[in-house]
């Protein structure tokens, strides 16, 4: 993997990564009306980390198994669904925001300390 694709890879991650904890938090406060809008764009941005994380995996581990890799796409499973159970269960929107910050706080010590 060149070094520009994966600049290019990582920008696009981090970028979906921050459109998708935006309109997660939008999902815990927003209306109803706009649960189509929202899911849109939280799925997309859940496409784009899923794809451009996977890219990244293989170009640079070599599709190797790691244990930290198994928890960030649990946490990114967490994190993508938490769009959807926000609008139906409207009475836990606290506890989801504390869960979305402990998925993303857990994500990002998994990638830079890497402990398994």
């Amino acid at each position: 993997m060149n070094p520009h694709e994966f600049l290019t890879l990582h920008l696009l991650h981090v970028a979906a990564a921050f459109v998708l904890m935006g309109y997660t938090f939008y999902a815990l406060a927003a209306p109803p009306e706009t649960r189509r809008k929202v899911m849109m764009w939280a799925g997309g941005a859940s496409l784009v980390m899923l794809l451009t994380g996977l890219r990244m995996w293989q170009g640079i581990y070599g599709s190797a198994p790691a244990g930290w890799l198994v928890v960030k796409i649990g946490c990114w499973l967490g994190l993508s669904a938490l769009s959807g159970i926000a609008y139906r269960k409207r009475g836990l929107a606290g506890a989801f925001a504390w869960l979305a910050i402990a998925l993303v706080m857990t994500a990002l010590v998994m990638v830079y300390v890497k402990p398994f």
